[in-house]
């Protein structure tokens, strides 16, 4: 245990929640933290329209805001609880997957806006100060000099100990790193990108739809999904090619816009009475994985969430990756007495995991839009949840341990390639979840999945 206490002076670049949080814990251990933001202070002003989208805060994200005290408040104050998937085919015919063992397994659908608000208001609180229209445009890392323009005029430089880049996937830092210290840092775009498209409240201000779930469209090259909103609204996205018949670039019209979503998703135009003005005006967003190595530089500089490693959003991992980072990031100060050791560690332990989330959401991605819908898929599920009922003890699925666990996410990926062949085998022949031999299905588990949990210390009690 470290029992030096922590009084250097560093910067954070970047006041979005993972940025804020992350200056938070480290003024709780005795930094003396500054939290440089290029935009101007959000809670003065109003988000850009269309860009609102919601995250999705699940056990790694609220374990961070454990660790400031705020987790009861935020769930409670701040989220609506999302128990699962609920399925629109074309005829508007509803099925539903549960995420959990049980409803206490839930995840939560939140906005950003207003969470980086409250965020934004708890650094200052822990004694962090913020500087907004403060853009990071050059310096000398290895040397602690950083040189910063402000308001995008008059230029200032500032001598730290350590900067940790908390900017986001086009984040400034990395970009630094790569110019001046040879860091590598690759983006794969997706083909497709996405549009947000508000679903509002129902006329007596509730829900128009089943507000404990996240609502999808799956229709093979594209979908619409939606996530309630505490004012009775949902937050909806549309995900869809840039190019080709279905595409962005095709839907250029209201007429146009109107005809596609009438064929594809007849039961949602009711819900969308600014649909094409919304679909019209609203940007078009980007969609892709960026990666990067390493994450650190000596003692002076580190990288954090989507300046490390941005994700493609479905798996809901994103921001809980970010704040996991925190977290990590904070038992490593627990433990160890120089900032060297400390950005070693965090990179050799956090890199494999962010790799693993990356692949996950991809594949989570052709899960949603191509196989939701599919009868062989949901048998699947509907074996799972029946097999984490019984044998919960022994098996939960992948993606509980990625969302209700702190299981490493490199594990959990592992573990999901041992499960696909484990209900691979118990599907094979039957109908329902209620033909499945249990004995057998047991006996497969703790021949295939025990060992390899038992090998790493895994425990399954979450």
């Amino acid at each position: 245990m470290n029992e030096k206490p922590w009084d250097e002076v560093v910067a954070v670049i970047g006041a979005g929640p993972v940025g804020c949080v992350l200056a938070a814990l480290l003024a709780q251990r005795g930094f003396d933290v500054t939290l440089y933001e290029k935009r101007p202070d959000m809670r003065a002003h109003t988000e850009d329209a269309g860009r609102s989208i919601n995250l999705v805060l699940t056990n790694r994200g609220l374990r961070a805001l454990e660790l400031l005290g705020v987790r009861s408040h935020v769930e409670q104050a701040l989220t609506v609880p999302v128990l699962g998937r609920m399925m629109h085919d074309l005829e508007g015919q509803l099925t539903y997957q549960p995420y959990g063992k049980d409803d206490s397994e839930h995840n939560h659908s939140v906005s950003r806006s207003e969470l980086n608000r409250y965020l934004l208001t708890l650094a200052e609180k822990n004694g962090v100060t913020v500087c907004f229209g403060h853009a990071l445009v050059g310096g000398d890392i290895e040397r602690g000099e950083l040189v910063l323009e402000v308001a995008g005029e008059e230029r200032i430089t500032r001598e730290v100990d350590a900067v940790f880049g908390a900017d986001g996937a086009p984040s400034a830092l990395r970009q630094l790193l790569v110019r001046d210290h040879g860091f590598e840092a690759v983006v794969d775009w997706l083909e497709d990108g996405y549009k947000e498209i508000p679903f509002p409240a129902a006329p007596d201000g509730g829900w128009a739809m089943e507000r404990d779930a996240l609502h999808i469209w799956p229709r093979g090259h594209h979908m619409l999904m939606g996530l309630a909103n505490l004012d009775g609204s949902f937050t909806g996205t549309v995900y869809l090619p840039h190019e080709g018949e279905d595409g962005f670039a095709s839907l250029n019209t209201p007429e146009a816009v109107l005809g596609f979503f009438e064929r594809h998703y007849p039961d949602a135009v009711a819900l969308l009475p600014d649909l094409t003005r919304d679909f019209l005006e609203h940007p078009e967003g980007k969609l892709g994985t960026m990666r990067c190595r390493p994450w650190h530089l000596k003692n002076r500089a580190l990288l954090v969430g989507d300046a490390a490693h941005a994700i493609v959003p479905f798996f809901g991992q994103g921001l809980n990756c970010g704040l996991e980072d925190c977290t990590v990031l904070d038992e490593l100060l627990e433990q160890h007495a120089t900032l060297e050791e400390v950005f070693d560690l965090f990179d050799m332990s956090r890199k494999p995991n962010g790799d693993a989330i990356a692949q996950m959401a991809l594949d989570n991605y052709v899960e949603m839009r191509d196989r939701v819908g599919d009868e062989e898929f949901l048998l699947k599920k509907k074996v799972e949840h029946r097999i984490e009922q019984e044998l919960g003890h022994l098996y939960r699925s992948r993606y509980a341990t990625v969302v209700y666990s702190h299981i490493p996410y490199k594990f959990a990926q592992d573990a999901g390639v041992i499960q696909q062949r484990i209900l691979h085998q118990l599907t094979r022949g039957i109908s329902s979840p209620e033909e499945v031999d249990m004995a057998h299905a047991e006996a497969l588990i703790r021949e295939e999945l025990t060992p390899f949990y038992e090998a790493r210390d895994i425990d399954l009690s979450f």
